[in-house]
């Protein structure tokens, strides 16, 4: 039996550099290396700290990256292919309207201060229209000058490659320290005259623009500075939405289950969710899932030339143009760049139609609209009905709160020890919680997997918590032993909460929580384990390569000595599937640089991690995207497996070598890889992530 997995699964994407194959030799990637980061700037200017991941042990340490040029390239790259800067240069109604915006700006020598520089574009422009360059001007001269601040050490050390490139290495300064870090008379040498920037993401706040903006003009700017861009404003529109709706009513999509599960039992409704906050998403990709049920309005606008409040309300009557059932609150922004309005730059999905979202569009993954999901079932509204759209801002984040006269009677309270106690999970995690395909996959594979066993000892290697309550709850002689490595306590608060809304007692359950590196036959009072059983899914790893969940592979092998001769184990093997595909827009957003405005960008293609003309033997590297939400796309081959992982034997090498068929015509821009779960031995219950035909058409693409 195949389960249908929601569509926001994420595969991985190899981007080549070749458009035709018949064959592909791969072997089994080096997944001990990091590939997850995080990165905190030190005291020093030359140094940051890199987080870094081994997804196979879910460990983590801080490791020094220092200014030193001549580093390991292997080491330094994957630094910023995994950022968007590469598909932010791609996107070039971006670059068109900023540098309309910029030569309509900059019309006479004056102090230009670039916060957020990346690769120095903008500044390169600036100084461009004052005339600047290494020939015609140095630092501090009367004809002007530019400051790029940018405070993220490896995008220093490109972009410094870009101005030399391009001859403006001496007449733009760069300065590596946050903008908050900046003092005139030290790092400038006066307040700036213009202000450009881009600190903006698909929310529009949340890269901290208005405490950016807040210091800038308290501390770097003059008064009624000049800026680019010049206004931002917010738009939304009240929207239907079945697929949305699944992404957070859990209890309401678990009501329609018959496994006997409670994840959320009833009295404990808010035990177990999404946290409230706007999710970016392509929202062009489920067009045909969304029923529009208002006209788009208007929310918030932000001035960049004026001090920001830090915080802001609005109070928006919104007529209802149809019935339905509001899940959710769809939401864009639209860039003023200059003063007089004539220049403009829009997210706004391409349902709206206004003179900004005509001419050329670039698919394009840095920006994207935003999903606010309302609780519950939603808001029930009749057409010519007003509802009040309560919209609230802060420094960092907008928030939405849709009022009707008619009381909420959904939520059930109560009254216990659990009751400040939640736990967030991610949208798409709680959409697979509630899909009953994939709950009776699940129940299936656990069932068969208990027959004819006796008291069984059974251990969930990851941070499953419906596993947890599957198994307690079928086999009421088993004892249960959790080890939720990521969940942790929050993991051990929910099992606790909700246990006896799904037939046990907490005594034949254990969670062990805490970052012991194995099991020992102490931690089982002396029983081998009956059943290793995973999804596998570990909290906090949502979005990495399909490969970084082998973690569960590592994991069972460390588990040998404590496993029985007979054990079970589920999934028991993982299957690594390819399609190659043509996929135009993702790769359009991932090509390689030449000139952008003028500029040579060359210099940043391997860096970045860019595909399609990369000198040999360099590679686009292997990237994590929900393939429905890459534009179009199309299959161009039969799936084929590439390589098998047997859980049921300890961690070894892998290879694999497969002759590619090719059954459509096409340009091949890459292959499409994942992991298909096969759960039992029979092969009767296979759990894919890989973006099948029925996903890509129930995903409107």
């Amino acid at each position: 039996m195949n389960s249908l997995i929601s569509k926001t699964l994420i595969p991985s994407v190899s981007l080549r550099s070749k458009t035709h194959f018949t064959s592909i030799p791969n072997s089994l990637p080096n997944f001990n290396r990091a590939t997850a980061t995080r990165f905190m700037s030190s005291e020093s200017a030359q140094r940051v700290f890199q987080l870094r991941l081994d997804p196979l042990t879910g460990n983590s340490e801080w490791v020094v990256i220092d200014d030193n040029e001549e580093g390991p390239e292997s080491f330094k790259e994957p630094l910023l292919a995994t950022t968007l800067y590469l598909d932010m240069l791609n996107d070039s109604s971006r670059n068109r309207a900023y540098r309309l915006a910029i030569e309509k700006t900059v019309t006479k020598p004056c102090h230009v201060l670039d916060i957020g520089a990346g690769t120095g574009f903008l500044s390169m422009m600036a100084a461009r229209a004052m005339g600047l360059s290494d020939s015609t001007a140095s630092l501090g001269s009367s004809k002007g000058m530019v400051t790029a601040c940018e405070s993220y050490l490896p995008m220093v050390k490109l972009m410094r490659k870009v101005l030399h490139r391009n001859g403006m290495g001496r007449s733009i300064k760069v300065v590596n320290k946050r903008s908050d870090e900046l003092i005139v008379g030290v790092d400038i040498p006066s307040r700036a005259d213009v202000l450009v920037s881009e600190i903006l993401d698909s929310e529009l706040l949340g890269e901290g623009l208005i405490p950016t903006l807040q210091h800038a003009h308290d501390m770097l700017l003059v008064q009624n500075p000049l800026t680019v861009p010049y206004r931002a404003t917010t738009y939304g529109q009240l929207v239907e939405s079945t697929y949305l709706w699944k992404l957070h009513d859990l209890r309401g999509n678990e009501a329609k289950t018959s496994d006997g599960i409670h994840l959320l039992p009833a009295g404990f409704d808010t035990i177990l969710g999404v946290k409230p906050h706007q999710y970016p998403m392509h929202c062009d990709a489920i067009t045909k899932e969304i029923k529009l049920l208002s006209d788009p309005f208007k929310i918030f606008e932000f001035d960049f030339w004026k001090r920001p409040n830090s915080h802001g309300k609005a109070e928006l009557q919104i007529k209802a143009t149809e019935d339905g059932s509001v899940h959710a609150v769809v939401s864009w922004w639209i860039l003023q760049l200059d003063r007089e309005g004539t220049v403009f730059y829009s997210t706004a999905p391409q349902w709206i139609n206004s003179p900004i979202n005509t001419g050329e569009w670039d698919w394009c993954d840095h920006w994207k609209q935003c999903v606010w999901l309302l609780p519950g079932k939603g808001v029930v509204i009749s057409k010519g009905q007003e509802v009040l759209l309560e919209a609230i801002h802060t420094d960092t984040s907008i928030s939405y709160n849709l009022k009707t006269l008619v009381p909420r009677t959904d939520i059930i309270q109560h009254d216990n020890k659990f009751e400040d106690f939640q736990l967030t999970l991610p949208p798409e995690r709680v959409a697979i919680y509630g899909d009953s395909n994939w709950r009776l996959s699940m129940l299936t594979a656990l069932k068969n997997a208990l027959q004819g066993r006796d008291s069984p000892l059974c251990v969930v290697a990851d941070d499953s918590i419906f596993l947890t309550l599957l198994a307690a709850n079928l086999s009421k002689m088993s004892h249960v032993i959790s080890l939720f490595p990521d969940l942790r306590d929050r993991g051990a608060q929910c099992i606790e909460a909700v246990a006896s809304a799904n037939g046990f007692s907490m005594y034949r359950v254990k969670v062990i929580g805490n970052m012991k590196t194995c099991l020992t036959m102490h931690d089982t009072r002396h029983k081998k384990v009956d059943l290793l059983i995973g999804e596998p899914y570990y909290y906090g790893n949502e979005g990495m390569l399909p490969w970084q969940n082998l973690r569960f592979w590592k994991e069972r092998t460390m588990l040998d000595p404590i496993l029985s001769k007979d054990v079970l184990i589920m999934p028991c093997k993982g299957m690594l599937k390819a399609c190659a595909m043509s996929l135009p827009d993702l790769w359009n957003s991932r090509c390689c640089l030449n000139e952008i405005e003028g500029f040579d960008h060359s210099v940043v293609n391997t860096t970045l991690g860019a595909c399609g003309e990369l000198p040999a033997p360099k590679e686009g590297p292997c990237l994590p995207f929900p393939i429905w939400q890459c534009g179009e796309i199309k299959e161009l081959s039969e799936i084929f497996t590439l390589l098998e992982f047997d859980c049921s034997k300890p961690i070894s090498p892998c290879y694999g070598q497969v002759q590619v068929k090719f059954t459509e015509p096409g340009i091949c821009h890459g292959f499409v890889l994942w992991i298909d779960w096969v759960m039992d031995a029979d092969n009767a219950v296979v759990l894919s992530t890989g973006p099948g035909r029925s996903q890509i058409l129930e995903a409107g693409g």
